[in-house]
Order: C-alpha cells, then structure tokens, then sequence
C-alpha cells in the first residue's frame, strides 16, 4: 500500500501532514522480553523491557529453551505494562510492529505470535521487523540521522558493516565468517570466570589491565575484505589461558580481558576506517550491544574525525536489545507502505538486503 492509500483506508481521507502515528513493537529475539510505543519513529512514549541475564548467568549464556520459557511468562506483561505507560489502548495504535527474524526461533515465535493475535483483535496493520534493522534505527530515537549512511552492527549474534542508501534499502558490505565478536565477549569472559553478559564484564576487567601483555591476533586485516573473523582471536585466547594453568601461573585476568578487548576493537576499527574510505560517506552509525563498550566508541570516534564523518551511537539503554528500536524501524516500513500480514512467520534466519 502507498501512504496516501494507508491515510484513506485508516482515517477516510488523504493528507500529507498527517496525525502522529502510534506503533507498538515487541521484541523477543534472544533473551529479553520487551514492548514499546514509539511516536513518528522517533519519539519513545513507553519501553518496558524484561531482562532474563540472571536467569542465563548460571549457564554462562542464552539457553534457547529457557529464554523461549521466559518469553511466554513475560511477553503479556511487558506489552499490558507498555500500553498503561503510554496511556493507551489497542485502538490507539496505528500499528503493530514485532521482531520476525533473525533470532532463537522458539523466542521469535512467541513475540510473533502475540504481535498476530493484537493485530486481529485491532484491526492495526501488522509489521515485521528485521531485528537489524532495529538495531540501525535505534540512533534515531536519540539523533538526527537519515540515510544514507554506514553503519557498524556489533552484537552477540551480528558483527556487520551495512549501508543503508537514500531510499532506506540496506546493503551488506561485510560481515563476520564465523563468530560474532559479542559471542566471542562471552566466551572469553566465561574462560576467565568473569560472568555473563560477557561485554560489560571483559569492560569492567579491562579498565585496570595492560592491553600491550600480549598480542593477540588480528584476523583479516590484510586488503580490502570488509568482513570479519574472531573465531582466531577467541582460540589464541584460550591456548594461553591453558599454556598458564598448566605452567601453574596465576592467569592476569585484567591484561588478558584488555588485551582481548585491543584485538577486537583494532578489527573493528580498521573495518570501519576501510568502509569510509571506500564508500565516501560521511555518516556512522554504531550500533548493537557491543556499542555500548566505551573503548570501542572513543577509538570510532577518533576514525570519524580524522575522516571528517560524524559517529552516531544510541542511547546506552537503546545499544542492547529492546523494543523501542523495533518501533523506529517500523515506522520506517509504515511510511513506505511495507506492511505484512497474519501469514507472517518467525525466522531464524534472514538476509539483511533482503528486508
């Protein structure tokens, strides 16, 4: 549908400056459970996000049954709580927006399914959301920032450099060959029994060490590859973790969680540094849970000025999952007229250029 066929068909008559739009996103992709209004894409009337960390934290990470659990006990809750903090019913809303993928498929499902059943209850169009996407429009609820642009996308399950062109279409330039560096966070974290989530912790362990202690490997620097590889970084970390307590010598967990921290944040770095250059762009948005690691933003920072580019990150409590970005997304979809249908589905998988 075009936006002057959404315009008649949800208030009679078409107009080009119309009322705002009130979308309700839900969010259930890995281990939160969260709901939002968002006003215009930009403005966040409520967010309500339920955090399953200290269910995981014994097993070290996301356990998908569990989370899956989680969300059927949470995802009412979030999403009544949502709504009485915005003031609103389900007539209110212009639509309703919900993470369809990528994800644990069982967690996806839940949100999904919920997202479906307002949505005929309603009448509101239905729209589903590329989690990544989400997590590229988060910077707009904070900033002012319209495509096109670059963006680097580091999470727990997505380390990626896209390009989001003036129509809004999303191409990907790189991405990991085998683990996210957010995985890699947390598992290097879970070997030196620094917890979990494993990011804010190597975070806090690295603040006191020496990032010089030892060099660890930096994959797929070499040319002009904008993907990237941590698999690499993650074994050499463990080697000599292993090389240590076999030595019977104390592991110097801060020097190891800042050296690690180095490794990733010079792949990082110098993948976005190639990107601008190549692209000419001047616009970089950081995003996902791993932007909220301060290390990595100042040394973004520092490429983007010697590029002339301004660097855009998210509110702290927008970098991590939450439904609030979903909603920015939506809107985006909304405007365009891309909206779905009671057939949409939950997938595990989904290209990004694909949205």
């Amino acid at each position: 549908m075009r936006w002057s066929e959404i315009m008649r068909a949800r208030y009679g008559h078409d107009t080009a400056t119309p009322r705002s739009i009130d979308i309700l996103a839900v969010e259930s992709s890995c281990d939160e459970t969260a709901a939002a209004v968002i006003r215009d894409g930009r403005i966040v009337v409520s967010s309500v996000v339920a955090s399953q960390i200290s269910s995981h934290q014994r097993f070290g990470g996301v356990v998908p049954e569990v989370a899956s659990r989680a969300h059927v006990e949470q995802v009412t809750v979030v999403i009544e709580q949502a709504l009485a903090d915005a003031h609103m019913t389900l007539a209110d809303l212009q639509a309703i927006a919900v993470t369809h993928g990528p994800g644990l498929i069982g967690a996806l499902f839940v949100g999904v399914t919920a997202a479906k059943t307002l949505a005929q209850v309603s009448g509101a169009p239905l729209i589903g959301v590329h989690h990544l996407a989400g997590h590229l429009y988060a910077a707009a609820l904070s900033q002012d920032v319209e495509p096109p642009f670059l963006a680097l996308v580091v999470s727990g399950g997505h380390t990626e450099l896209l390009y989001v062109n003036a129509q809004g279409s999303i191409e990907r330039l790189g991405s990991t060959r085998d683990d996210a560096a957010g995985e890699a966070y947390d598992k290097v974290a879970r070997a030196l029994g620094l917890g979990y989530p494993g990011g804010p912790a190597i975070q806090a362990a690295a603040t006191g060490g020496d990032p010089t202690y030892i060099r660890f490997p930096r994959a797929m620097l070499d040319g002009d590859s904008l993907d990237f590889s941590f698999s690499g970084l993650k074994s050499a970390v463990m080697l000599h973790l292993d090389r240590e307590r076999k030595a019977d010598r104390s592991i110097r967990v801060a020097d190891v969680a800042a050296s690690f921290q180095s490794a990733v944040t010079d792949a990082l770095v110098q993948k976005a540094r190639l990107a601008l250059s190549s692209t000419s762009q001047h616009t970089l948005v950081l995003a996902g849970g791993v932007a909220a690691n301060a290390h990595l933003r100042t040394r973004l920072r520092t490429v983007c000025d010697d590029a002339g580019a301004r660097l855009i990150v998210p509110d702290l409590r927008f970098c991590t999952d939450n439904a609030a970005m979903i909603g920015a997304a939506a809107f985006v979809r909304y405007k365009q007229g891309k909206l779905d249908d009671l057939t949409l589905t939950a997938q595990a998988s989904i290209p990004i250029d694909q949205w």
